[in-house]
């Protein structure tokens, strides 16, 4: 059976001249997916408007809570004991975040309670990704 957990992740978006800005998120954990977790913006939150979902890593998520981490479109790393830095790269440019670091581990324990490190099924992850990126060639 497939569990998908969602859990409120409220940010604050810096903004170039250093301000912040609140910003509603959610994070979502799909045992579909086991090494994925996704990070859900409104259409509030985008510059075009639209719902934007960044997808990466848990383990990403897991190793950036403790030190820096990530290279290329997804970086993390802790900004003192209560906030976690999170910043995205995309054509349309990069966006700098800060979540409170207790609800990103509250997250990520629950992902493990419904698939624990190490138990992740990769070779069906591999072969959605495949199907996703070739379709029926």
């Amino acid at each position: 059976m497939d569990t998908t957990l969602e859990q409120p992740a409220p940010a604050r978006l810096i903004t170039a001249d250093g301000r912040a800005r609140a910003v509603s998120a959610t994070l979502r954990y799909a045992s579909a997916d086991p090494l994925a977790v996704h990070l859900d913006f409104p259409p509030d939150a985008s510059l075009d408007g639209r719902e934007v979902c960044w997808t990466f890593a848990r383990s990403l998520l897991e190793e950036g809570l403790g030190q820096p981490a990530g290279v290329g479109d997804v970086r993390l790393w802790p900004c003192g004991d209560a906030r976690t830095a999170l910043e995205l790269h995309s054509s349309s440019g990069m966006a700098l975040l800060q979540f409170a670091t207790p609800a990103l581990r509250r997250f990520l324990v629950r992902t493990y309670a419904v698939v624990a490190a190490g138990r992740e099924d990769a070779g069906a992850a591999v072969d959605r990704g495949l199907s996703a990126l070739f379709g029926t060639v």
